[in-house]
C-alpha cells in the first residue's frame, strides 16, 4: 500500500465498545446456564455498553453517529450488489451494509439482554425484575427462554456475517479493517462520503 496519510476514524469509545462487546458476548454465550452469575453479569455489561453506544450515536464523533451510517434500503441493496461484483465504493466510516449490520446487531443484542433479565427473574427469581414473578411463572419462563435463545443465536449468526463482510471489504479495498478498529486509523483515500446520499425511501 502506498498511502501514507492516515486519518483517525474510530474514536476511543467506539473501539472500547467494539472489543468490550466482543469479549462480553463471547463470555455470555459460552457460559449460559453453567455459570449463571458470570453469564448474568456479562449480560448486564452488554446492556450498559449498548446504552452508552446509543447515546454516543447521537453526540459522539462524526463516524460514531447514526446519522453517518444509516442509509436507505435502496442504497444498502445497491451497495451489496456492487460488493458482490467487487466494485463497491469505499467509505471511511461504516459503509451502508456495515451500518445496517450495526443496527441489526444492536437490536438483536438488546432483545437478547432484555429477555435475559426477564428470564432471570422468572426462572431464578433474582435480578432487578424478580418482583414481577412473585407467583408461578412457568409459562412466561418457557416463552422467555425460547425468545432469549433465539436472539442469542441470531446475534451469533449476524456476527459471522459481519466477520465475512469485514474480510470481503478488506480484500476489495486492500486494507486491514481489523487493525483500523484497534488503532482507530484508516488510509485517507478517495471516498464517496462527501456526496453521501440522503436517507430517502
Amino acid at each position: 500500500m502506498t498511502d501514507t496519510t492516515q486519518i483517525r476514524v474510530w474514536d476511543p469509545l467506539v473501539r472500547f465498545f467494539h472489543w468490550s462487546l466482543v469479549s462480553a458476548f463471547t463470555i455470555a454465550y459460552i457460559t449460559e446456564d453453567d455459570f449463571l452469575t458470570v453469564h448474568s453479569w456479562a449480560g448486564y455489561f452488554i446492556l450498559a455498553l449498548l446504552g452508552i453506544r446509543i447515546i454516543w450515536g447521537f453526540i459522539g464523533s462524526r463516524y460514531a453517529r447514526f446519522s453517518d451510517f444509516i442509509y436507505s434500503p435502496a442504497t444498502i441493496i445497491q451497495f451489496l450488489k456492487d460488493t458482490f461484483k467487487f466494485r463497491a465504493k469505499r467509505y471511511l466510516g461504516h459503509n451502508p451494509a456495515g451500518g445496517a449490520m450495526v443496527i441489526l446487531l444492536m437490536i438483536s443484542l438488546l432483545m437478547t439482554t432484555i429477555t435475559g433479565v426477564f428470564l432471570l427473574g422468572a426462572d431464578d427469581h433474582s435480578g432487578p425484575l424478580a418482583f414481577l414473578f412473585i407467583q408461578s411463572a412457568d409459562i412466561w419462563e418457557d416463552i422467555l427462554e425460547e425468545v432469549h435463545e433465539f436472539f442469542a443465536n441470531f446475534t451469533l449468526l449476524l456476527v459471522f456475517i459481519h466477520i465475512a463482510g469485514v474480510l470481503l471489504e478488506s480484500l476489495i479495498h486492500r486494507e486491514n479493517l481489523v487493525s483500523a478498529m484497534i488503532n482507530g486509523f484508516k488510509p485517507e483515500k478517495e471516498s464517496p462520503e462527501k456526496a453521501k446520499p440522503k436517507n430517502k425511501a
